[in-house]
């Protein structure tokens, strides 16, 4: 089942990222990817706040495009499936399992793509996504970015799973497990639901915050804050790691884009100020 996209206003949603319309192809797609990943942050703000407006589409658009904020998996795949969808692709949802696929819950959702015979994963809501589509093929490897990517296929319930690693300094890195299953809306809310209000969700108990750049040679670049410090990557270098001082949230989260209101600043300097001392 799609996203229904009737009364979804493209043209905004490219106006806010500076990305161009055109037809569905490979490149096309690597730079709508890229564009939506640089322009909305990664972050579980609204979770901490408990003010999360859910996942629909139209709370979704009334959040990213028209406010400017981001959010986490379940917003970036709704809004990036719309917008596919709404270019002429043939785009579909598909959930995932983050870390050890035989304990952990189907709470990660992309979207998968069928362009020229073949088809390709879409990740904007990872965190640390790809940076651009990954064919769907075992053992298929994307490099650029901040760190290369890869594919592995693997039995997954009675079917297909599709594993995405990723190569960091210490070697490659499980980042979970996306099952062949069709996604409903009613699986996306489930998923949303469990993650924003389970009292086991490290979404509830930790700050998440990144954005992705692009230096003024062309290379990737990304900022992230969490309550361990703020963390400056750019692709080629050793990470840059510093403590975080709260005094400087304010302008990190404006740096980053989260575009959060004065009152919200500060009701989450207090939670944060709560979780670092628990």
């Amino acid at each position: 089942m799609s996203t229904p996209t009737t009364g979804f206003d493209v043209d905004a949603y490219l106006a806010r990222t500076g990305a161009a319309a055109a037809p569905p192809s490979a490149s096309a797609l690597a730079e709508l990817l890229a564009a939506h990943v640089r322009t909305f942050p990664f972050d579980n703000v609204d979770v901490l706040l408990e003010q999360h407006p859910g996942v629909s589409l139209p709370a979704v658009v009334e959040k990213f495009v028209t406010r400017g904020r981001g959010g986490y998996c379940f917003e970036h795949a709704t809004l990036f499936h719309a917008v596919l969808l709404a270019l002429g692709y043939d785009a579909t949802r598909r959930l995932a399992r983050v870390g050890d696929p035989d304990a952990a819950p189907r709470t990660h959702l992309g979207v998968v793509v069928t362009l020229d015979g073949g088809r390709l994963l879409a990740d904007p809501g990872i965190g640390v996504p790809p940076l651009a589509p990954v064919p769907l093929e075992d053992g298929a490897v994307l490099d650029g970015g901040l760190w290369s990517h890869r594919l592995v296929q693997v039995a997954e319930g009675v079917g297909t799973g599709w594993q995405l690693w990723r190569e960091r300094s210490a070697g490659w890195e499980l980042m979970h497990t996306t099952d062949e299953l069709p996604v409903r809306d009613v699986d996306v809310a489930m998923g949303h639901h469990w993650t924003s209000t389970s009292p086991v969700s490290h979404f509830r108990s930790t700050f998440m915050l990144a954005r992705h750049g692009v230096a003024d040679d062309g290379t990737p670049t990304q900022t992230s804050v969490t309550l361990d410090g703020v963390t400056e990557r750019r692709a080629g270098e050793p990470s840059r790691h510093r403590p975080l001082d709260l005094a400087e949230l304010p302008d990190l989260l404006d740096r980053l884009g989260a575009h959060l209101e004065d009152d919200e600043t500060r009701r989450l300097t207090v939670v944060l100020r709560t979780l670092g001392s628990a």
